[in-house]
Order: structure tokens, then C-alpha cells, then sequence
């Protein structure tokens, strides 16, 4: 081999490529559109703002009977397929462009009524919020196997209208009645008695709106108001006639429940929060219950409250509305003041014979009873408990739960707080170390940065150590708790007992509890809040409501300063007086509901850009911005009522420009929140 061949390089060998050369997809043939109302008018499911509207889908024919006005579908919206639901077909669009084909018909149930989607405009409107986002609330998830299920029959034959029974006790009662039967359009803000036949006279009225032949819904704040009406209905006129609709069965019975409304099988719903949407036929009553509950603000976007929504849909509707509690609220007081709703309530008299007595306890008046003192109990409470378990069993409220839950320091007095995220210190148990309740770290070796003290001093007494020293005080009595993060009681016997429960979690006991005894009430009217003085005589009376009559020996005790309104109105039983006199004094200082008011809440540069994109109309007023959290700010709007509509208009509309530009940084805008403090 010569020197030239060996230094010659290889030549280079070209290999085949084994990959075989894919073929192009022939286009799908496009659909062929149907031949009557080709258009498809569909709520889609997307969260922008600027987005908030229709959107026009061409029906392909072999979907043609199935894409009916209320069934859900699939369709492609920016690229992705997503969920909406058919709201109306049409013979054209007055889209220019060309239209998509719906993807695919979910199901052929229509689950989404005409009435359903007007009343979620509206509500979507009024809270300055999206379609999609009402109808998220509106509408359950679906189950494939409860829909397959055969529907049921048409709804029972209408019960026999009932007898007024206690509504004879009230003035109008009877004649609110009689509105209902005969189909009139009526508002009643409704002051019930206290006792346990609340539940009683709101199955009559739901009895008489189905003795007309109409539908009822009945919202209440929890699921122990609604096992009552529950029971009450059932007594009155069977289990047949309604269907209860909370979260508690589970999402598929709710579901099924659910479709027995949408198809007629039934007329009347009882249920929680989610229920104000229920797709009730030929709705003829809504009722709330409890308005003041803080239950029925809904904690999702664009958080409608339950009273707002009833008085929309009963407007739209038709129906009538009740708006009723055992106390009444500045809202409900504004709305027999402006003559939209008529007061039914018992005389004077009817009152005084329903109502317990209600004596005023001195929080520094102690017994001699070393464990009475150390209960916290004034003198008059103790004697009252002392008299009253030879009778049956006591109720004791106490405005928190826990053991502890509020710490100081025992040498400077200033608030006890975490090291480690400036959170509130309580203690959880006797002999236990005391814990931050934000981030639950454990401070044994905690020491005040004021004074270095390493001592602490209880601020919060909660119902656990509540208990623990009645036990001492009443050694040879039943002590049982009810809330506070455990067991919540429905009901106790009629023995004598001491029940110690927080506010919301009172049992109802069989005959009536014998006496009542409300604790530290420093600590519910001196809450930094505009409904503090509201809420705690709502809770109050709540509470009180479940003890017997006067005349029967019932007595309640509360512990609190005589000269507070609140005090007052409790003792006089007097509380849509309270609320006309709360009322009279917000609409002095401007506030809700005399005027209204929306938060935004946010970073302080999403606000600042939110803000300078919103063009409030006149008269509409920015205040703040406070802290609201790590990195969040809140601004409040403040309007007059009749420039209202108009400043949530601007709000919603600078929300769809912030969304439209993709501005980083989100802003909550909430209106008519419950808390502005």
C-alpha cells in the first residue's frame, strides 16, 4: 500500500434515513351547521371581566337536538376547550366574523333555566361581578349516574291550605297569609316571637304558597335552622311536598335532590346559602331567615348575600318575599322605613307573654361562693343558675371558644404575641404552653419585649375553661358544651343541666331551658366592627329566645353595662326599635345602608392603577387606604343610594379595563361587605 493510499481520507458514506416521511392529516370535513337556529348564544366559563358577555357558537346538525337552551357543552375559546352552557339559539349572529362549532353537548339535561340566568345577570351586575362566577354558584356539579336515573313524577297534589295557628298571634299575620294564597305580591319584614314555634309558622307559610299551587324556598343560615323546618314541614304536610338542599348529604344526593327541582317533581326547597339559586317552578315565596347571620354572605366572588338575591328574584319573579328573625337589622329596618316591605310583628302585650324576663347582671358584683367568683358569675347570675337547675337545665353563652384564647402580660398588661409572626397568644388547656393561633408555634420561653416579664394574664376567658369553673362552682351539676370547635349540640333534655355554648352553637332544650346566662358581653360590643352592637343583640337574642316565657318562670341574666343600647333593647324586647334607632344613626354618620360601599382590596400598585382607570361618577368617595395584611392594602368607595348603581358600574368596568390590558396584581372588589371596620 504506497504512502498516497495510506494517507488518503475515506470517503464519507451517505445512510439512508430509516425515518419514514409522516403523512399529512387531511383537513376534517366541516360540520354541516343545523337547519333551524344554527346559533348558539353560550355563557362560557372564563374568569375575566372583560370577557363578561355571550358568546355566539354556530350548532352542528347533528347536535341539533340536543343543544337545547340550558344544557352544558364544551366549546374552543382561546385555543382550549372549556365548559359553558347554551343560554338561547338563534337564527343568525350579529358576529361579522366566522363562528366555531360547539365542540360537544356535556349532557342533554337542561339544568340552567331562563329565570335562573336573568336572575344571575342581575345579581353578576349588582355585585360587580362575572356571569360565570354566579353561575359557578348557581349551578351543582354534574353527576353522570344521577342524571341517567329516570326522572320522577310530577310534583305531589297541593295540601290543604293550613290554619293561621300562631300566625293569628302577630298583626298582619293572618293577612300575610291570605296575600300568599292568593297570589299577591307582597314584601313583609317579619320580628318573630321568641319561643321554639318559628319553625312551626314558616312551614305555614311555605304550606300555603303550595296550596295555591305555587313554589316555595325557604334559606336559612345552618343546617340545624334548616333540620327544624325540616321537621316541621314533614309534620305539617309530609316528607313529599319539599326537598332540604345543604352540603351535608354529599355532592351527589344534593345533585339528585337538585334535579328533582329542576324537572317539577317538587315545589319546595329548605336549605343553606347555596339554595337562593334553586330552580324553584312558578316560585310564589322566598323566604330568609336570620338576615343578620353572617352565613348568608356568600365567601365566594362576586359575594352576593342571600337577602340581595331573594329580593331580586322575588321582584323578577313575582313572589313574595319574608324577610324574618328573632331580631331585625338595619337593612331590614331600611326596608320597612323606604315602604318597599310592611312590618308584621306581635303587640306589646303578646310580646311580654312570650318573652323571658331580662335582668341586667354587674360583672363587679361578686357572690360570697368562692367557685361562683372564680366562674366569673355576678351575684344576681348565680342566685338566678342556683334557682333555676331545680327547674331544668340553664343556658350559659360566652362569646369565645377555647381555653384561653387571649394572653397579656401579667406585670406591663400589653397583648402577649408570637416572636416568631406577631400573631395573638392563647393558651389551650390548664397547664398546657401557650401557642400563637395564627402560626401555632409554642412559646415556653416567651418573655414580654415592654417589661421582659415572662408571666402572662388571661384577657379571653373561652367556654372550655368556662365549663371547667362552673364545674367547681356547681360541683353536683351537669356541665356540657356545645361549639368552640367540638361538638355542636342540637338538642338537650329537659334535666338540669349547665350547657356552656359560644354564640351560633346554643342546643334547643326540650320545655325550654329555665334560665340564661349571658357572659361577657364587654367583649361582643367593644368588637371594632359597624355591626358590633347588631350583631351582639342578634346573638343575644338567639340565645334568650330559647328560654321559657316569663310567666313561666324564665329568667335571663345579662352581663354587660345597663346603659347600652344593645343592654336596653334586650331588656325591653325591643328590638326593631334597636335597628330603626341604629338605622337613624348611620344614616348621620353616612354609613351602610344608608349609604353603600364597596372594598378593594389588593398590593398598593394594583390599587393605584385600579383607581386610576375607574371613573367613579359624582358624589362617590375613595377612603383609605388601610393595611389589610402582609402586602395588601384596602381602599373603601362610599356612594349615596341613588348614585349606587352608577359607582358599581365604574368599579366593574375598570376590573374589565385592568383585565382587558393583563395588569399584574389582582384587586378584590367586594360590595356591601359585612365588615368596613
Amino acid at each position: 500500500m504506497s504512502t498516497h493510499e495510506a494517507t488518503e481520507p475515506e470517503q464519507l458514506t451517505l445512510l439512508r434515513s430509516t425515518v419514514r416521511a409522516s403523512r399529512a392529516r387531511p383537513p376534517r370535513p366541516r360540520p354541516e351547521q343545523a337547519a333551524e337556529l344554527p346559533v348558539a348564544r353560550v355563557a362560557v366559563d372564563v374568569e375575566l371581566m372583560h370577557l363578561d358577555r355571550l358568546f355566539d357558537y354556530l350548532v352542528p346538525a347533528d347536535l341539533a337536538e340536543q343543544a337545547q337552551p340550558g344544557v352544558r357543552v364544551r366549546v374552543r375559546f382561546a385555543g382550549r376547550l372549556v365548559d359553558g352552557y347554551v343560554v338561547e339559539r338563534a337564527a343568525e349572529s350579529e358576529h361579522a366574523g366566522a363562528l366555531a362549532f360547539l365542540a360537544k353537548v356535556v349532557s342533554s339535561e337542561p339544568v340552567l333555566t331562563p329565570e335562573i340566568v336573568r336572575l344571575a345577570r342581575d345579581v353578576a351586575d349588582r355585585y360587580a361581578g362575572t356571569l360565570a362566577d354566579v353561575l359557578r354558584l348557581a349551578v351543582p356539579p354534574r353527576h353522570a349516574r344521577v342524571e341517567a336515573a329516570a326522572p320522577g313524577d310530577g310534583p305531589p297534589a297541593p295540601p290543604d291550605r293550613p290554619a293561621p295557628a300562631g300566625w293569628a298571634r302577630y298583626d298582619h299575620g293572618t293577612a300575610l297569609l291570605e296575600a300568599i294564597h292568593a297570589g299577591a305580591t307582597v314584601r313583609a319584614v317579619w320580628s318573630a316571637l321568641p319561643g321554639p314555634t318559628w319553625p312551626d309558622e314558616v312551614a305555614r307559610l311555605v304550606t300555603t304558597a303550595l296550596a295555591a299551587g305555587r313554589g316555595a324556598l325557604v334559606v336559612l343560615p345552618d343546617h340545624r335552622d334548616v333540620a327544624r323546618v325540616d321537621a316541621a314541614l314533614t309534620d305539617l304536610v309530609g316528607a313529599d311536598q319539599h326537598v332540604v338542599l345543604t352540603a351535608e348529604p354529599g355532592p351527589a344526593e344534593r345533585y339528585r335532590r337538585w334535579l328533582q327541582v329542576r324537572r317539577g317533581s317538587v315545589r319546595a326547597v329548605v336549605g343553606t346559602r347555596a339554595a337562593m339559586f334553586a330552580p324553584v317552578r312558578d316560585l310564589g315565596l322566598a323566604v330568609v331567615w336570620d338576615d343578620g347571620d353572617d352565613l348568608h354572605a356568600e365567601p365566594r366572588a362576586p359575594y352576593p348575600h342571600v337577602r340581595s338575591v331573594l329580593s331580586l328574584r322575588s321582584t323578577r319573579e313575582g313572589a313574595c318575599l319574608v324577610v324574618g328573625g328573632l331580631s331585625r337589622t338595619a337593612e331590614g329596618a331600611a326596608l320597612v322605613r323606604s315602604g318597599w316591605a310592611r312590618p308584621v310583628a306581635a303587640s306589646r302585650d303578646t310580646v311580654r307573654q312570650a318573652a323571658p324576663a331580662v335582668r341586667v347582671g354587674d360583672d363587679s358584683d361578686h357572690p360570697a361562693d368562692a367557685g361562683a367568683r372564680s366562674a366569673r358569675l355576678p351575684t344576681l347570675g348565680w342566685r338566678t343558675a342556683s334557682q333555676a337547675l331545680a327547674h331544668g337545665p340553664v343556658l350559659v353563652q360566652v362569646p369565645r371558644g377555647g381555653y384561653l384564647p387571649g394572653l397579656a402580660c401579667a406585670t406591663c398588661r400589653a397583648p402577649a404575641r408570637c416572636p416568631v409572626c406577631r400573631g395573638p397568644l392563647g393558651s389551650p388547656g390548664g397547664g398546657g404552653v401557650p401557642a400563637c393561633r395564627w402560626c401555632a408555634a409554642p412559646a415556653a420561653t416567651w418573655s414580654c419585649p415592654s417589661c421582659d416579664g415572662t408571666r402572662f394574664r388571661a384577657t379571653a376567658v373561652g367556654s372550655r375553661r368556662t365549663a371547667e369553673e362552673l364545674g367547681r362552682a356547681f360541683p353536683r351539676v351537669r356541665v356540657r358544651t356545645s361549639g368552640s370547635g367540638g361538638e355542636v349540640l342540637a338538642t338537650v333534655g329537659p334535666e338540669p343541666a349547665l350547657v356552656v355554648a359560644t354564640p351560633g352553637a346554643e342546643p334547643v332544650a326540650e320545655g325550654g331551658y329555665a334560665a340564661a346566662l349571658l357572659l361577657d358581653g364587654w367583649a361582643l360590643l367593644s368588637r371594632p366592627d359597624l355591626r358590633a352592637a347588631e350583631e351582639t343583640l342578634r346573638r343575644w337574642t338567639a340565645a334568650a329566645a330559647l328560654v321559657r316565657p316569663g310567666p313561666d318562670g324564665g329568667t335571663v341574666v345579662v352581663v354587660a353595662d345597663a346603659s347600652t343600647p344593645a343592654v336596653q333593647a334586650l331588656v325591653r324586647w325591643d328590638q326593631a326599635g334597636f335597628a330603626d334607632r341604629e338605622l337613624a344613626e348611620r344614616a348621620t354618620l353616612r354609613l351602610p345602608p344608608e349609604a353603600r360601599m364597596a372594598s378593594l382590596t389588593g398590593s398598593a400598585d394594583a390599587l393605584a392603577g385600579f383607581l386610576a382607570v375607574a371613573e367613579l361618577p359624582t358624589g362617590a368617595e375613595v377612603l383609605g387606604p388601610v393595611v389589610a395584611g402582609e402586602d395588601q392594602e384596602r381602599f373603601l368607595v362610599r356612594s349615596p343610594g341613588d348614585g349606587w348603581p352608577a359607582t358599581v358600574a365604574a368599579l366593574k368596568a375598570a376590573a374589565g379595563v385592568r383585565s382587558a390590558h393583563k395588569e399584574t396584581g389582582s384587586v378584590r372588589v367586594q360590595v356591601d361587605p359585612l365588615e368596613i371596620a
